[in-house]
């Protein structure tokens, strides 16, 4: 199943929000001393980022993830693989990236 999303995985890298760019500035390259990847498959499902090392996955929702009981399902589900979830609103990473930041640094 994996090996199907991977071709998914890479057209959304080629395809990222405003928001999803705008964190990936500050993600990639290590620059919080930590790899993350982005929009990475796991499992069943594609997240916007992972850092593997921590355990972390961070997720940027707009209003195509207006479906909770969906976003609570797959959380559950990635918490039950030893994930931690963040997620966080397009408008809270465009207007409050170091808020958002200093949420991912506490969590790695």
């Amino acid at each position: 199943m994996r090996n199907r999303l991977y071709p998914l995985a890479k057209g959304l890298r080629k395809n990222m929000t405003q928001a999803e760019r705008k964190l990936w500035k500050y993600l990639k390259n290590k620059q919080l001393g930590v790899k993350f990847r982005r929009q990475y498959p796991i499992d069943n499902y594609i997240v916007d980022f992972v850092c593997l090392e921590s355990r972390l996955v961070v997720e940027i929702d707009g209003g195509q993830h207006s479906e909770s009981r969906t976003d609570t399902s797959r959380d559950e589900y990635l918490r039950s693989q030893g994930f931690k979830v963040l997620r966080f609103w397009n408008t809270e990473v465009l207007e409050n990236i170091e808020g958002v930041l200093d949420k991912i640094r506490g969590m790695l």
